[in-house]
């Protein structure tokens, strides 16, 4: 191994950006700690848990059903 490089030619990585992108999403206390807790069970990363888990979602076509039910004497 050399003790000092020289990058001063490099060129950055032209696939970088699309591998991944940074978000911004909230979740509640209760989800993070299932997949920090998962995520220690498997030995990943548990944002890394989170992607693989949306993205199978996202592959699979999975939906989530989203029909609410009226609370029974609230009238509707």
């Amino acid at each position: 191994m050399r003790k000092s490089y020289d990058f001063s030619k490099a060129k950055r990585n032209p696939y970088a950006r699309r591998l991944k992108r940074q978000v911004t999403i909230r979740l509640d206390d209760s989800t993070i700690a299932y997949f920090r807790r998962l995520a220690r069970e498997v030995g990943v990363p548990y944002q890394t848990l989170i992607n693989l888990y949306l993205g199978d979602c996202a592959s699979s076509g999975r939906r989530l059903d989203m029909r609410w039910v009226a609370a029974s004497g609230r009238g509707a």
